[in-house]
């Protein structure tokens, strides 16, 4: 019945009603999606007046991508603990495309990806972040030497499942003007591509920031890219009418803090 009301108000068909299912028309799929930015630009303008005032405090919702959650929140947490006491941080880790609707939606405050960010957000760069080349410890290449993105066999490549920026940064690397087709197995995790790598089933990139975890098993071997390195740049993605920047700024120099204490030496 409110739906009827809408459509009358509106003078537009926004549902399109058929026996045991109800579907959005084109005009309603438009509404919704104005709508959705609508709420969000309330949602932010509420955290504006219960913020302002009182910066670092309450809720902030963050979203991660996975191939940074386990690398970069156990350091970025307590510093953030200790310096933002009553800045309440909840978490959302998935992929970037899933990330940036629910930022869209007003669900998220603010993503940690890979930047540029598709759509209407605005970015902070926050670090960049060097992809290192993980070999078997039996591979007979030189433990000091760097490598090239042609060095890498597209036969041997492990990457992560469709859906992750990191596979899609990976196959640009080592050849942008190739299909997928070539590249062998996949996964849904860092931890187990490495596990593939360290029984010797391939080879895989893997972003510097996730060398100390990661790196730590003595069948891998990781290998520099020569001059200029190829890698990913870290940042905040966020709504422009998200009143919050004074605390985003502040959030990325801990991070930026935090990340850069603990350095990979090859």
């Amino acid at each position: 019945m409110q739906m009827r009301e809408l459509e009358e108000e509106l003078g537009a068909e926004l549902i399109e009603r058929r026996p045991g299912a109800v579907l959005l028309t084109e005009t309603g799929r438009e509404v919704a999606r104005r709508g959705e930015r609508l709420l969000a630009e309330v949602r932010d303008l509420q955290a504006y007046a219960r913020h302002s005032g009182r910066p670092l405090s309450g809720r902030l919702l963050l979203g991660v991508i996975p191939s940074l959650g386990p690398y970069v929140l156990p350091r970025i947490l307590p510093l953030l603990n200790g310096h933002c006491p009553n800045l309440r941080i909840e978490l959302r880790e998935t992929q970037t495309k899933n990330l940036l609707e629910e930022l869209g939606r007003g669900t998220l405050d603010v993503a940690m990806l890979a930047l540029p960010a598709a759509g209407d957000f605005e970015a902070m760069p926050l670090f960049h972040d060097p992809f290192l080349l993980a070999i078997p410890a039996s591979d007979p290449r030189p433990p000091r030497g760097r490598v090239r993105a042609s060095d890498i066999d597209r036969e041997r490549l492990i990457l992560l499942e469709e859906g992750h920026c990191l596979r899609d940064q990976a196959l640009a690397l080592c050849d942008p003007q190739r299909e997928t087709a070539g590249v062998g197995l996949g996964a849904t995790s860092l931890g187990t591509v490495m596990q593939m790598v360290a029984n010797g089933y391939g080879i895989t990139l893997l972003p510097q920031v996730a060398a100390p975890l990661e790196g730590r098993d003595e069948r891998i071997r990781l290998l520099r890219f020569a001059p200029p390195e190829p890698g990913r740049t870290i940042g905040l993605a966020f709504r422009r009418s998200l009143p919050r920047k004074a605390d985003l700024l502040a959030i990325g120099e801990l991070i930026t803090k935090a990340v850069g204490a603990e350095r990979f030496s090859a």
